[in-house]
């Protein structure tokens, strides 16, 4: 679909612009190390509990994460539009699917846009990149709630962030 029916579809681009699709961390070899030790020990947990499926996840999870080391993150295009917002050239949430919105701004460190989505209380977790936080939720508040009680990020992201994961 060309950028001119898109724009009909959705209506009039409010904001766009690019992000990584995730963060690519600095690990240090101490870091490889420790996790190749705590990888080590709740493998051999999972085998010694039989728990073949903790294994399984485990392994998974140590696939993807080498995965994501060796890869550099695609830069996404991030749009929002009077009818909802765009994630990459084919995924788009229209307002009616998501139930509210809020921003934590602590850079360097948080520079994000969550949308609760709807349904299963999935979570959409957006980098604002340099993006100013204040026009997009003054531009966000003529569509949606925005959720005034989150003053942190969530606990996963916050963790992955420690963690370099």
């Amino acid at each position: 679909m060309s950028e001119e029916a898109k724009k009909e579809e959705y209506g009039k681009l409010l904001f766009e612009w690019k992000a990584p699709e995730y963060v690519k961390y600095e690990r240090t070899r101490n870091w490889y190390i420790w996790a190749g030790i705590i990888f080590v020990l709740l493998l051999g947990y999972a085998v010694y509990t039989l728990n073949l499926l903790f294994a399984v996840i485990l392994i998974l999870a140590a696939v993807i994460i080498s995965i994501r080391a060796k890869g550099e993150p695609m830069e996404v295009d991030f749009k929002i539009f009077e009818d909802g917002v765009g994630l990459g050239s084919n995924k788009f949430y229209a307002w009616k699917e998501i139930d509210q919105f809020y921003i934590i701004y602590e850079p360097p460190e948080v520079k994000n846009l969550y949308f609760n989505l709807k349904g299963l209380r999935s979570r959409l977790s957006i980098p604002l990149a340099q993006q100013n936080p204040l026009k997009v939720r003054e531009a966000l508040l003529k569509y949606l709630a925005e959720d005034l009680e989150q003053e942190r990020e969530p606990l996963s992201e916050e963790y992955g962030r420690f963690l370099k994961i």
